[in-house]
């Protein structure tokens, strides 16, 4: 039945923006979306320690640096386009708005006692009277230069365990001061492996970070899987074309050829990793056509899978 009438065309209009909003909630709801976390006005740092829920949060960035201790657990940390393995120990320091994620290895399931420690605090966290003064130069250097992020080997993390596990039970200068002390060995370290700027779409500016994030997202939860330019450029809100251009000017990289580092890294650490048929894997990772497979695998790579595996099992 039409609606007549001025109360009428005010009941409909409402309608249609309730409707609107409905099923923008609900788009939103199917896509993967940034985390944005802020530490608190009235701390330093914010701690947390979690369990398993810790790799089950999304993709995500947010304007703090992070430093993330895995305790227990071992799957795939994500930063940028950048995918490599975690296990235990596994120590990282992760730069304002390069967005990540530590997902655990569905091929093992989900171990109840995976922990890590995270902390997240702000750039200007010294402020400007501390952070100029001679005795925290190392850590004013350390963050100054980390631009994307910094993964730190084994004999600092082993090292480095206890401090990381008994922080929580520190109160207020006393955990400041071990915070500190942390960083301190952090710099002094020098053997931090950083993360390519080359090989991750790093966003500095807030409209960046607001439209990248979301497909990047995106990436990570369906590379496996069926990968759609539509779906990816109606996340950003552009035409495919538009956004092919954007993507590329953004990330440096195609869509497609991210995708692809995505699929081929994975595949290369199953490769590695496990014993599974090679069929298999290049399914795994995305791949529909076997043909295909081999063929990137090798442009790459400069190796067949099957060479690529055996130069890690001789």
């Amino acid at each position: 039945m039409p609606i007549i009438g001025g109360g009428g065309i005010m009941v409909a209009a409402r309608y249609r923006l309730i409707k609107n909003v409905y099923l923008r909630i609900k788009s939103a709801m199917l896509k993967a979306s940034p985390e944005y976390v802020q530490t608190p006005d009235d701390r330093a740092f914010l701690l947390r320690n979690f369990g398993a829920e810790a790799f089950e949060a999304p993709y995500h960035f947010h304007p703090e640096f992070e430093l993330t201790y895995v305790v227990r657990g071992e799957g795939k940390r994500y930063v940028g386009s950048h995918m490599e393995r975690f296990g235990p120990g596994d120590l990282a320091l992760i730069a304002p708005n390069v967005p990540h994620c530590w997902k655990l290895d569905p091929s093992i399931g989900t171990p109840p006692d995976a922990e890590a420690v995270v902390i997240q605090f702000a750039r200007d966290m010294l402020g400007n009277g501390l952070s100029s003064k001679k005795e925290l130069v190392d850590i004013h250097n350390l963050l100054t230069h980390t631009v994307v992020g910094l993964r730190f080997g084994a004999p600092l993390s082993n090292r480095l365990g206890n401090a990381f596990r008994d922080l929580s039970g520190k109160r207020g200068i006393y955990g400041f001061i071990a915070l500190l002390e942390i960083l301190q060995q952090l710099a002094e370290d020098g053997n931090g492996v950083a993360f390519s700027a080359d090989s991750i779409a790093v966003m500095p500016a807030v409209a960046d970070q607001q439209r990248m994030g979301p497909v990047l997202a995106y990436l990570v939860d369906r590379f496996r899987g069926k990968v759609s330019l539509s779906e990816a450029a109606a996340i950003a809100h552009m035409t495919p074309q538009a956004f092919c251009k954007y993507f590329k000017k953004t990330t440096r990289k195609t869509f497609m050829d991210t995708v692809m580092d995505y699929r081929i890294n994975y595949a290369t650490q199953q490769l590695i990793q496990t014993d599974k048929p090679i069929s298999d894997i290049a399914f795994e990772s995305g791949f529909t056509d076997m043909s295909f497979f081999y063929r990137a695998f090798k442009r790459h790579t400069k190796l067949s899978p099957l060479h690529y595996r055996r130069q890690f099992t001789i």
